[in-house]
């Protein structure tokens, strides 16, 4: 056996047996009479998808959700977009991650080095009601729209457990997002109730927001009602803010509520408004049902994930990223979440691992960039913090490249299971993901999503394995979209993942399915480099030169060249670390590493140096931004970006003229 057929990672026969995907396994083989007790990953997944209503039902009955699934499980299953599940089903979202009312932690909080707070199980269950019963007085029910300009503290979950007790539509952004972000997408909503903060703390910098809320809520006729959230001021003036009151306020007369009244609704009814990042026009609206956004969370938390009551669940995410509703549906499996707002790499990083170990931190999700950051710092967080207690590390946001996975066995914990993961606000969910009975490969996600028909395409729609295509899912799940929010006819739905490929989702990502139905994510399709005519992906790229140590990160695009030949020549773009200067020699280098380790078509034509690299809020780079810039057509959403100023470093290169 080869190095590279050798698992990094391996469970041991106790921890199998420990793990809630084999407790499934043994529940769904008494349920259904099937040898499901003892079979492989592979086989319970293809079970999963030829006995779709079976899975899905264990699925419920396992996780305990709350509510009546009623008798018709799928129909019109051969059609996507438009299968129904659980077409007779009623349940209430916060009812499901409200179950617990003990004195046990439900949230704990840290504001950087700022604010720490606790709430328990039945404290978190009381301010839900409070602020319930203030909205329904307000007039807020089924359908209305909450949204929350939030970072990602306790008041943002109570907010969107308290929208979702009444059936109302929860949706959010992040404090970072300027006015026209916000109003971008709130806009499009139409929110009865705006929730937001009155700042936040950035890299040790507190940042007031009052300002910006005044011209947000002016632009937003809809509003009834502005909550502003105290956390980093303790006087305010909201005089300047139209409808505007502090949450206390607003919550006060109702102290004496002690119960919540859930309003049981049907599976498809809407829960969330997700937008998409918006780096090429205004962000589309994406609305998720209740039901399969509890049904698919319980699934990837408990099965994937191997989630137990009592864990300690973390996310490194923003308000304005679908990991934040990801974490929070960790209450509906016992989990205590654990919530951080602030710059991830204040102490270059070493604060997130302080929390880990403070608070028994069992899961750590967080991105590959993150990941290749803590590397190239040099970090040891396994020697300088005791991390007994956790178990799992996710990872997602781009590619984890192979390196980052011996980064995390080497320096992190070797005894954890590293489970990189990849979907999308799209799914509000995952496609790959991790399995928590099966081994880790290095540069490899584990496998498809359990009730999740994952394939990859060639450009004529034929399955691919060992080469790269296009990420599809050949069958319905249940956190498809309900929708598009404004799209009745539903043309823009249908147009955004089925157009490509008849009664197909295709999904955006280049990838592959390994030999060992792993998968290997290359980088998103449509920012593909075809120099020549041959399809790269950018991750491959990313992968090998990031792999020098002057290299802090980098981002490739593919330029028109020469003009109207309609053929592309690779331009990488580099930031190195302070004082390495982009010379002969290096250049050298990268190209030696790129041609050693893909193929002479990988090889940049051009390699130019930048001081500062552009991504969104969510930490993805957008390459087509800067190809945009580049070819000196506009960028259509700047407030889509974390750092939009740098794409000036991109426009009008001298050295991309010729």
């Amino acid at each position: 056996m080869t190095a590279i057929d050798q698992p990094l990672w391996q469970p041991s026969p106790e921890r199998i047996t420990a793990t809630r995907l084999t407790a499934f396994m043994a529940s769904a083989e008494r349920r259904w009479n099937r040898r499901l007790a003892s079979a492989d990953f592979l086989t319970l997944h293809r079970w999963s998808l030829e006995h779709p209503e079976e899975f899905w039902v264990s699925v419920w009955e396992f996780g305990e959700i709350r509510g009546t699934p009623g008798g018709r499980i799928l129909v019109d299953g051969d059609r996507m977009p438009g299968a129904q599940w659980f077409p007779e089903a009623s349940l209430n979202f916060a009812e499901n991650l409200l179950r617990r009312r003990d004195d046990t932690d439900a949230l704990v909080f840290w504001g950087e080095d700022k604010v720490r707070t606790r709430l328990s199980h039945a404290e978190l269950y009381r301010q839900v009601a409070h602020l319930a019963a203030a909205l329904r007085e307000l007039g807020v029910g089924r359908g209305d729209r909450v949204a929350a300009w939030m970072p990602n503290c306790p008041e943002t979950v109570i907010a969107m457990l308290a929208a979702a007790s009444l059936g109302a539509v929860f949706t959010s952004a992040s404090p970072d997002f300027g006015v026209q972000g916000v109003v971008d997408r709130f806009g499009q909503t139409e929110p009865k109730v705006l929730i937001a903060c009155d700042g936040y703390y950035y890299n040790r910098k507190t940042i007031d927001v009052l300002g910006k809320l005044a011209e947000v809520a002016a632009c937003l006729p809809s509003l009834k009602k502005v909550l502003v959230v105290r956390y980093v001021h303790e006087a305010h003036d909201l005089s300047a803010i139209p409808k505007a009151v502090m949450l206390a306020d607003f919550v006060a007369p109702h102290h004496y509520v002690d119960d919540i009244d859930f309003v049981r609704l049907p599976f498809a009814q809407p829960l969330y408004i997700m937008y998409s990042s918006g780096t090429t026009g205004v962000p589309k609206c994406i609305v998720h049902g209740a039901g399969g956004t509890l049904l698919q969370h319980v699934k990837e938390h408990q099965l994937h994930g191997d989630v137990r009551p009592g864990d300690r669940l973390f996310y490194f995410t923003t308000c304005g990223w679908m990991m934040w509703n990801w974490l929070v549906s960790g209450l509906a499996s016992g989990a205590t979440l654990l919530l951080y707002d602030g710059s991830p790499m204040l102490e270059q990083g070493a604060l997130l691992f302080d929390y880990a170990e403070t608070e028994g931190m069992t899961h750590l999700g967080t991105s590959a960039k993150f990941i290749e950051g803590l590397s190239k710092a040099g970090l040891a967080p396994r020697q300088s913090h005791r991390l007994d207690t956790l178990r799992a590390i996710f990872s997602t946001g781009s590619p984890l490249v192979a390196e980052g996975f011996d980064y995390v066995h080497a320096q992190v914990k070797p005894d954890v299971q590293l489970a990189s993961i990849a979907g999308g606000t799209d799914i509000l969910s995952c496609f790959v993901l991790g399995n928590p009975n099966g081994p880790v490969y290095r540069g490899e996600i584990q496998c498809a999503g359990l009730g999740m028909a994952v394939e990859v395409f060639d450009d004529a729609g034929q399955p691919l394995r060992g080469d790269k295509g296009e990420l599809v899912c050949t069958r319905p799940f249940p956190s498809m979209p309900l929708g598009f929010w404004n799209d009745a006819d539903g043309s823009k739905y249908h147009a955004a993942y089925f157009e490509r490929f008849a009664n197909v989702w295709c999904h955006g990502d280049f990838a592959e399915v390994t030999a060992r139905g792993g998968f290997i994510i290359h980088g998103r399709s449509d920012a593909t480099l075809n120099p020549g005519g041959v399809r790269i992906g950018t991750a491959e790229i990313y992968r090998q030169v990031e792999k020098l140590p002057e290299v802090l990160e980098s981002l490739v695009i593919g330029q028109s060249w020469p003009p109207g030949s309609g053929d592309v020549r690779v331009v990488l773009f580099v930031r190195l670390r302070e004082g390495a200067p982009l010379d002969a020699a290096l250049e050298a280098r990268i190209r030696q590493s790129i041609r050693d380790n893909t193929t002479p078509r990988h090889v940049p034509a051009k390699i130019l140096q930048v001081a500062d690299i552009p991504r969104t809020k969510s930490g993805k780079l957008v390459e087509l931004a800067v190809r945009n810039v580049v070819h000196g057509e506009p960028v259509k959403n700047l407030e889509a970006l974390a750092n939009p100023e740098a794409l000036e470093l991109f426009r009008d290169r001298a050295e991309l003229q010729g």
